[in-house]
C-alpha cells in the first residue's frame, strides 16, 4: 500500500460529542475539500463518553482528501476549573485568587495529562500543572 500524503494538519478544541458543521469545524476542515460530516460523526462518536469537557483534536489532512484523527486530553485549565467548580480562572491570577487546588487533586490531574506532556516523571507533570494552576490565580496547598 502507498504512503499517504500528508497536506496539512488542522488544531481544533472540541466539546465532546457535540461538534457540528458550524464554525469552527467547517470552515477549518471545508478549506481543504474535506467531508465535514463525515469527520463530525465520527468524532462525536469517538468523544461521546467523555462528557462536555473541551477535548483538542489534530486532524491530518491528506493529498487525497482523506483524514485521521488524534485525540489529545483536555487542557489542564478546563481540568482544573473542573476540579475546583469554577467558571474562569482570575482575571489578576497575583492579586485575586479564585480557589485553592489540593496535592492529591493536582496529582490527579498530572496524571490524565501525562500522554500529552514532554516528561514521564510524575512531580514534573504535577510541576507543570501547577504552574498552570497558578496562572489562573489558583493557590496550591502542601506543594
Amino acid at each position: 500500500m502507498a504512503k499517504k500524503e500528508l497536506v496539512t494538519q488542522v488544531k481544533l478544541q472540541l466539546p465532546a460529542g457535540k461538534a457540528t458543521p458550524a464554525p469552527p469545524v467547517g470552515p477549518a476542515l471545508g478549506q481543504h475539500g474535506l467531508n465535514i460530516m463525515d469527520f463530525v460523526k465520527k468524532f462525536n462518536d469517538a468523544t461521546a463518553d467523555k462528557g462536555e469537557t473541551i477535548i483538542p483534536v489534530l486532524i491530518n489532512v491528506y493529498k487525497d482528501r482523506s483524514f485521521d484523527f488524534i485525540l489529545k486530553t483536555p487542557p489542564a485549565s478546563v481540568l482544573i476549573k473542573k476540579a475546583l467548580g469554577l467558571q474562569k480562572g482570575s482575571s489578576n491570577a497575583l492579586k485575586v485568587k479564585v480557589g485553592k487546588l489540593s496535592k492529591e487533586k493536582l496529582e490527579e490531574i498530572a496524571k490524565i495529562k501525562m500522554p500529552d506532556l514532554n516528561t514521564k516523571d510524575l512531580h514534573k507533570a504535577m510541576k507543570i500543572v501547577a504552574g498552570t494552576a497558578i496562572n489562573m490565580g489558583v493557590e496550591m496547598q502542601d506543594f
